[in-house]
């Protein structure tokens, strides 16, 4: 008989591992990193197959994760690009400024 897989313990998070976000469980993969490959169009089997450590149950459990906290993702993917935003603001102000 096979070993039946408590869906809860495929998402993880703790506070020294990327930051406290959830990730898949025994892996580094943050559910962000999937949901942005998602959104970029990839299906959750393209997502596996590229990521090729992590399975298709586990891309399915970070895709769940995401629309049970969606809002908490989404801010968190905004923060990310705030960030970006502002690093490449301030590296180009500061080759403004050396020119």
């Amino acid at each position: 008989m096979k070993k039946v897989t408590e869906i809860g313990t495929l998402i993880v998070c703790s506070p020294e591992v990327r930051g406290g976000r959830p990730r898949i469980a025994g892996t580094g993969v943050t559910v962000r990193r999937i949901v942005e490959w998602y959104k970029l169009g990839y299906n959750p089997e393209e997502i596996a197959d590229q990521l090729g450590h992590i399975s298709l149950a586990q891309v399915y459990a970070a895709l769940a994760y995401y629309h049970a906290n969606r809002d908490q993702i989404e801010s968190d993917i905004a923060a990310e690009e705030a960030e970006t935003q502002r690093l490449e603001a301030k590296r180009e102000g500061a080759a403004d400024s050396s020119s």
